[in-house]
């Protein structure tokens, strides 16, 4: 186990280990004003759209308004960069996505390290990604999908959130296991206009912000890219039933500044856990293809160490490099 995710296991045990009298009263007065959760994505993109499903149930069971803070920006190092500097008094909340484990692989000298400087506190859920194109590309399978794009080398523009996300890298892992070539097209804002507009043509997308249009027949799904079917899109495949050994899932979760007490990381996770087994919020996010999978902040932190390695592995054998 390398250093960095020993400090980040270590970190999340300790914040599981909550201590007792001394600390409850402290913990009952948080929080005592607004609290901001940083995502580092616009308005109307699916982890915006978790979010405040999450948030606003936070703000009814603690009283306090929890305040969505979009700062779109460098594949998400500004929101990011952002929560890593600020006071570790549980008033600056991270959204922690795939996205932040991969962009600390590819880009290993930013001016924060996400293993070191974010505390786990709790996870929200699990999402699939699904590979829609537009109704343009003249096929309604992957292996069609492969064989067009064999025979159409340079034709097909993919659409993602920045390089190094997960919108970019679970779209590179199926190009090197199908053996395609496709132009990676990066966004610094939303794709979604574009990807309507025929201007790009394949994403690799959350479910959440993808759903509708495919209901609509604006997008056209192939394949999701979680391990099984995704009840919420009957009939849809999972890409392993085509690429065997694919496999690729999007998560949501929360953390802090390191060095944010215990007793509050432990009030968070409380209230967030509360929250995702609450029916009306579990089935807003059943909607939108969201399974809700709440964890301690120990059980979190070692979740993230694991998908830190998959996905350094995938992002060396796909070769991706930064800009």
């Amino acid at each position: 186990m390398s250093l960095h995710r020993r400090h980040f296991v270590n970190l999340a045990v300790g914040a599981a280990a909550l201590p007792l009298m001394p600390y409850i009263a402290r913990a009952q007065t948080y929080p005592a004003r607004p609290v901001r959760v940083i995502v580092g994505y616009a308005a109307g993109n699916a982890s915006d759209i978790v979010a405040r499903i999450v948030t606003q149930a936070l703000s009814e069971r603690l009283g306090q308004r929890f305040i969505v803070e979009n700062r779109p920006g460098a594949s998400g190092t500004l929101a990011t960069g952002a929560v890593a500097k600020a006071a570790p008094d549980g008033y600056t909340l991270l959204e922690v996505l795939p996205t932040n484990l991969m962009i600390s692989t590819l880009y290993p000298n930013l001016n924060y390290d996400f293993l070191r400087d974010i505390a786990p506190v709790a996870r929200l859920g699990e999402s699939a990604y699904v590979m829609v194109v537009t109704p343009s590309v003249p096929v309604s399978t992957v292996p069609e999908f492969i064989a067009y794009a064999k025979a159409n080398p340079g034709k097909i523009n993919m659409a993602s959130t920045g390089k190094g996300t997960s919108t970019h890298v679970f779209g590179e892992l199926f190009s090197m296991t199908a053996g395609i070539e496709v132009q990676h097209v990066p966004y610094r804002g939303s794709y979604m206009s574009d990807l309507l507009g025929g201007q790009v043509q394949l994403v690799f997308g959350p479910l959440a912000q993808s759903i509708e249009y495919i209901r609509a027949g604006k997008l056209r799904a192939l394949a999701v890219t979680t391990a099984r079917r995704q009840a919420t899109l009957t009939g849809v495949p999972a890409m392993h039933e085509f690429l065997p050994g694919y496999e690729a899932s999007g998560w949501y979760g929360i953390g802090a500044p390191k060095g944010t007490p215990n007793e509050i990381v432990g009030t968070l996770n409380r209230e967030v856990n509360a929250s995702l087994a609450d029916p009306k919020v579990n089935a807003r996010l059943t909607d939108l293809g969201v399974v809700a999978l709440p964890a301690t902040p120990s059980e979190f932190g070692t979740f993230i160490a694991a998908e830190t390695e998959k996905w350094a592995k995938v992002i060396r054998a796909a070769n991706i490099k930064p800009e």
